[in-house]
């Protein structure tokens, strides 16, 4: 069964979404039994997805633990698979080739069209997975994140420009002003003014 435009929410069985999705042109959602089309990401989506995806990838070289960018489905329940745009999965068993069922760490960039689905959708039912202890939200148009973790009741952290961020489960910390290297927005923008200010006043 292929992923044709007219099937686009229709309901479909897990096993029919697995084997179709591997070769699908376009990306697809499974929520509830659904199949949903995922669309494409802007310019400062991919920056942010691979200046955290490079960070934790580069700090949890030598240990089990394995870092996948947007290509990597997440099982989340019986009935819903997900692209989240940054996971790390710890466990040591060899898992499925195209998913994986034991996250320790979700990462989603927000835009406009996303954000709604981030926050709730995927929010409750990433939750439920016994092995996630975060869930990071990243804002792209304003320099905002927001951290999840299971250890707090999964109440939400905020940090913004001057903040450090510790990501608990992977022993990571990172300034947000690292995260958001090469964004263009507002805040960094006048965040790189501010410096460049700083620094001809230092001469």
């Amino acid at each position: 069964m292929s992923l044709q435009p007219e099937y686009e929410g229709a309901c479909m069985t897990e096993a029919e979404y697995l084997r179709a999705e591997i070769t699908a042109d376009i990306k697809h959602e499974y929520i509830d039994g659904h199949a949903y089309a995922m669309s494409g990401a802007k310019r400062n989506h991919n920056l942010l997805s691979g200046n955290i995806f490079s960070n934790f990838r580069d700090h949890l070289k030598g240990t089990p633990c394995i870092t996948f960018m947007a290509d990597m489905k997440v099982k989340a329940g019986s009935k819903n698979y997900f692209y989240p745009d940054v996971v790390v999965d710890c466990s040591e068993a060899t898992g499925d080739d195209y998913f994986t069922e034991s996250p320790v760490i979700i990462v989603e960039v927000l835009s406009q069209s996303t954000r709604k689905n981030d926050l709730t959708t995927k929010f409750l039912r990433y939750i439920n997975i016994p092995t996630l202890q975060e869930y990071v939200l990243v804002e792209q148009d304003v320099v905002s994140i927001q951290v999840f973790r299971k250890n707090n009741d999964w109440k939400a952290d905020y940090y913004c420009l001057g903040d450090n961020v510790t990501f608990e489960s992977i022993e990571l910390t990172l300034s947000v002003e690292d995260i958001y290297d090469r964004i263009d927005n507002r805040d960094m923008n006048e965040f790189r003014q501010e410096q460049q200010g700083i620094n001809l006043n230092d001469r």
